[in-house]
C-alpha cells in the first residue's frame, strides 16, 4: 500500500514538474517561408463542384482538389452573419473582425489593431521586414480583397483614395485593371480617359518611384530578367465584362476582354519576380469575375473565372513542387448569388431544348447562355459518359455559403477542422515570421 502511494506520488510529481517545463518555455519558433494567398471572391463548395463537372469532369480533380489541407470556413462579422468583399478583404488583412463596411479600418474608422499587435496590416508588416510582397487581381485596383492589404479608407466608394495609396503602398509586384482612377480627367491613357478629380497622374508617380508598366498580356509576357519592380494596367476597370449573358450578347461581349492576362499568368509573373535570389515573398491574388459574375447570375462568366482562378492555384503548386517552403491557402469569403447544380437525366434536361426559365419553387435557371438556353454538358465520367445540369440562383446578394480553406506547403497542416476567417491572417504570419499567434 505504502509502496503504491509512493509510486502515485511519484508521478503526481512528474507531472508537475513537466506542466512547469513547458509553460516557462519560450515560444516555440517555427520555420518560415513564403506566403501565396488566392482568393476566389464569392466562391463556395456548390461553385467549385460545377466547376470540376464542366471542365473535368465528375470523376476527375481540378487542382483545388489536390489542395491535401481543409477546413470550413467561418465567414461572420462584428454585425453580420454574411461578409462584404471590404470588410473580408480587411479581416484577411488584419486577423480582427470588423464590420461589413470596414475597409482596411475599424468600425470607429481607425487602421486596426492587428492579431500581431501593430498597426498595421500582414502586408505591412511584410514589407517592413524585408519581405518581397505583391497583389494581383483580375479585377480593378478599387477591389478590397487585395486592396485592403494596403489601402485604408473611411468608405468602399473612395475609389481615388484606395488606387492612390494602392499605388504608392511600395508594394513591388501591382496588377489590376482600373486606369480610370490612375489618371486625371481629360488626361487620355492606354485604355481611356482619367477619372480622377485630384490632378494626381499616378502612372508617372509610379514610374518615379521606378516600377516598370506593362498594359497588356503581350507587354507582361515580354518583360526583361532584369524587372524588379512591376505595375500591370490592364483595362480602364475590370479586366472581365460583368454582365449578364444576356447584356454580353446584345453587345458582342465575352467573359473575359481581349489582350489581357489570365489570372494563372499573372500568377506566374509575380511568382518569378518576387522568388529572385531565393528572396522571402508574399503574394495575395484575387480572382474577382468570380463574385461579380454571381451577382449578376451569369453562370458561364462564374463558371469560366472559377477556372481561371484554378489554373492559378496549379501556378503556385507547380511552384511549391520545388519550393516548399511555401504556404499555398486559399478561401474566399462568402458566396455570391447562392448557386447550385440541377442536374438529372438527358430526358429531363435535353441537350437539344432550351431549359426552362424558373424551377418549380421560381428559383431562376441558367444554361450555357443564360436563361431558356441549352443545358450545360459536363465533361466525360470516367465511362464516357456526359450529363446535363443547370444553374439554379437563390439570389444576386451575397450569402454566407458553404466556404471552404484549403491549403499546401509549409504549415498547412494546420488548416483542419472548423477556421474563423481571422485565422487566415494566423496561418499567414505563422509563415512569413515564424510566430503562431494565440
Amino acid at each position: 500500500m505504502l509502496c503504491s502511494f509512493r509510486n502515485i506520488c511519484l508521478i503526481v510529481s512528474i507531472i508537475i514538474l513537466t506542466t512547469l517545463q513547458i509553460n516557462s518555455q519560450p515560444n516555440v519558433e517555427h520555420k518560415k517561408g513564403n506566403v501565396i494567398f488566392i482568393h476566389p471572391d464569392g466562391t463556395s463548395l456548390a461553385v467549385w463542384n460545377a466547376v470540376r463537372m464542366l471542365y473535368v469532369g465528375p470523376d476527375n480533380k481540378l487542382n483545388w482538389d489536390n489542395l491535401p489541407n481543409m477546413g470550413i470556413y467561418l465567414g461572420h462579422m462584428t454585425n453580420s452573419l454574411t461578409a462584404t468583399s471590404n470588410g473580408g478583404g480587411t479581416i484577411h488583412a488584419y486577423g480582427v473582425k470588423v464590420g461589413v463596411e470596414a475597409y482596411g479600418q475599424d468600425d470607429n474608422h481607425q487602421i486596426p489593431t492587428a492579431r500581431s499587435g501593430k498597426k498595421m496590416s500582414i502586408i505591412k508588416e511584410a514589407m517592413q521586414s524585408g519581405i518581397k510582397t505583391g497583389l494581383v487581381n483580375s479585377g480593378s485596383i478599387i477591389e478590397p480583397g487585395t486592396g485592403a492589404f494596403v489601402a485604408s479608407v473611411n468608405a468602399r466608394k473612395e475609389d481615388q483614395e484606395i488606387a492612390r495609396q494602392t499605388i504608392l503602398s511600395g508594394v513591388d509586384v501591382i496588377m489590376y485593371g482600373g486606369e480610370e482612377w490612375l489618371l486625371p480627367k481629360g488626361v487620355k491613357g492606354f485604355h481611356c480617359e482619367g477619372k480622377r478629380t485630384d490632378g494626381l497622374n499616378l502612372i508617372e508617380e509610379a514610374r518615379k518611384l521606378g516600377y516598370e508598366i506593362v498594359y497588356n498580356r503581350d507587354q507582361l509576357l515580354s518583360i526583361g530578367p532584369d524587372v524588379n519592380k512591376l505595375l500591370g494596367i490592364f483595362s480602364e476597370g475590370h479586366t472581365f465584362n460583368d454582365k449578364t449573358e444576356e447584356d454580353q450578347q446584345k453587345e458582342n461581349l465575352k467573359n473575359y476582354k481581349a489582350n489581357t492576362p489570365t489570372l494563372a499568368e499573372m500568377t506566374q509573373i509575380a511568382i518569378k519576380i518576387l522568388s529572385k535570389n531565393n528572396q522571402q515573398f508574399m503574394l495575395v491574388v484575387e480572382e474577382e469575375g468570380t463574385d461579380n459574375f454571381g451577382n449578376k447570375n451569369n453562370a458561364k462568366g462564374m463558371l469560366e473565372a472559377l477556372k481561371r482562378a484554378d489554373d492559378a492555384i496549379g501556378v503556385a503548386m507547380k511552384y511549391i513542387e520545388t519550393n516548399p517552403n511555401t504556404l499555398l491557402i486559399t478561401c474566399s469569403d462568402s458566396e455570391a448569388g447562392g448557386m447550385e447544380v440541377v442536374s438529372y437525366t438527358e430526358d429531363y434536361f435535353p441537350f437539344d431544348k432550351p431549359i426552362p426559365k424558373f424551377a418549380p419553387n421560381g428559383s431562376p435557371y441558367d444554361g450555357i447562355n443564360g436563361s431558356e438556353s441549352f443545358p450545360f454538358r459536363s465533361a466525360p465520367d470516367k465511362f464516357g459518359r456526359t450529363f446535363p445540369f443547370v444553374i439554379s440562383w437563390s439570389t444576386t446578394d451575397d450569402v454566407c455559403g458553404s466556404v471552404l480553406v484549403r491549403a499546401t506547403g509549409l504549415n498547412s497542416e494546420f488548416v483542419k477542422g472548423t477556421i474563423d476567417n481571422t485565422d487566415i491572417y494566423k496561418y499567414m504570419y505563422l509563415t512569413l515570421f515564424g510566430i503562431m499567434l494565440p
